[in-house]
């Protein structure tokens, strides 16, 4: 029940989303200021993502500690279409349609506990025509999930990886 609850209220949230990219605009009041897009862009996309995240514990001066080691997420629509597939590193979000862009984080914030930040993206234009060309900016928010493991990390394994599950929105925004 407590699954069905949390993807219907993930799709309601979405589906808000949506809708106000329908009308024209989206409010980003609601978010910490580090990671709203600037003026002169408007969102033309919106998704869900569930994935994962893989941690590595390494040897770092003699400590061991995780390291983020990527993210690998199916990015679908309100109507649950895959739309757009996210893998690392470098971030690179790619589209059905061939279109591929990578960017470059320009901030965070945190998230609610246990979960990954929200972040702001600085997009790298596409290469290829399509869906993702002209996307300036991605925004993450919505996080459920993700953060290093609670597991410890330690010099007796060191080299070993961790798959944490997550889920969130991707916001794609054009310039106006």
């Amino acid at each position: 029940m407590k699954n069905v609850l949390t993807k219907a209220l993930t799709l309601s949230g979405l589906f808000a989303v949506a809708i106000n990219v329908q009308a024209g605009g989206f409010n980003q009041s609601q978010l910490p200021k580090e990671v709203q897009v600037p003026a002169g862009n408007q969102m033309v996309m919106a998704t869900h993502a569930k994935g994962n995240i893989t941690w590595k514990c390494e040897d770092k001066g003699g400590k061991a500690a995780w390291k983020f080691a990527g993210p690998r997420a199916i990015l679908t629509d309100i109507q649950g279409n895959h739309k757009v597939s996210y893998y690392g590193g470098p971030a690179t979000w790619e589209a059905l349609d061939g279109s591929v862009i990578t960017g470059k984080q320009l901030a965070t914030s945190p998230s609610k506990a246990g979960s990954i930040p929200m972040q702001l993206v600085k997009a790298n234009p596409s290469p290829r025509d399509g869906e993702l060309k002209g996307v300036t900016y991605i925004q993450r928010i919505n996080l459920n999930g993700g953060k290093a493991p609670a597991e410890a990390c330690t010099m007796n394994k060191i080299g070993h990886t961790m798959i944490v599950n997550y889920s969130g929105d991707y916001l794609f925004w054009k310039a106006k």
